[in-house]
């Protein structure tokens, strides 16, 4: 496959794949507007209902593609532009997308990488998988936002090992962190991945976008007096401004309960 971000649809999955495998899949500017670009254009999908993100080959994806950086990076101007006109936005259509993300994450995890598995919702890795965003060896740090969604979903202590260490910590401990759903040996993860991702798509659509919205308030910037719940400070206010019951007499809603009583399986 060549550079870029592949999408393909797989027994009604949609798999988005990072693929730059001669640089272990390390994100160009260019993968980054794609990435965009290709979650901008999922988003108005409407039959779309699970999306399994995974790297070429061997790897989930090893950071940026160092050869790029110094075109652009000594200028306060153009590493601006990068972050928040590139890397940022790809993020946040990531993190917009109203159905379930899941990362099959395979190899090295790096920077970038550890960021676009941040924005999953469900991750998966191999035993053999390594996290880590060793960029003080490279000489700067992690750009605000992106550190702030890194310590969202990987944790404090996690990320400031990471950053101010430059630790690499392997999948087990990842997942005794809380950032992954499971960790597979290796030769396991592409099949329960891909199995993951099918049972997702399999349950009801309309209750999993709404539980997106609805997860992604709770994690949006705290209201004047939010509750805090295991030390996080969600936004129930941003919640009660929408009817959040006003699913209440679609045909999904009916289908499932209805379903249920009558012991058979739900027609989603």
């Amino acid at each position: 496959m060549q550079v870029g971000i592949g999408v393909s649809l797989q027994g009604g999955v949609t798999r988005v794949t990072l693929s730059h495998p001669m640089r272990l899949n390390a994100m160009t500017r260019q993968m980054w507007r794609d990435l965009r670009r290709v979650f901008d254009e999922l988003k108005g999908q409407p039959n779309l209902r699970c999306v399994l993100v995974s790297g070429e080959g061997a790897h989930f994806c090893a950071g940026g593609d160092i050869s790029e950086y110094p075109a652009f990076r000594f200028e306060a101007a153009s590493l601006r532009q990068f972050h928040e006109g590139e890397v940022w936005p790809a993020l946040q259509a990531m993190l917009d997308c109203d159905v379930p993300l899941v990362a099959q994450i395979a190899g090295n995890c790096m920077g970038a990488g550890l960021e676009i598995a941040s924005c999953c919702d469900l991750r998966l890795a191999a035993a053999s998988a390594r996290f880590g965003a060793p960029i003080a060896r490279l000489g700067f740090p992690m750009a605000p936002r992106e550190a702030a969604l890194v310590v969202r979903e990987a944790g404090l202590l996690t990320a400031r090992g990471m950053l101010l260490e430059a630790a690499v910590l392997d999948a087990p401990q990842m997942l005794t962190r809380g950032f992954l759903s499971r960790v597979l040996p290796d030769d396991e993860l592409a099949a329960e991945a891909q199995a993951t991702a099918h049972r997702v798509s399999a349950l009801a659509p309309q209750a999993a976008r709404l539980n997106k919205q609805t997860l992604r308030t709770l994690m949006s910037n705290p209201a004047l007096t939010p509750v805090v719940i295991d030390g996080i400070a969600i936004n129930t206010e941003a919640i009660s401004a929408a009817d959040p019951y006003a699913y209440a007499a679609s045909a999904e809603h009916r289908e499932g309960v209805h379903a249920f009583l009558d012991k058979r399986k739900p027609a989603f």
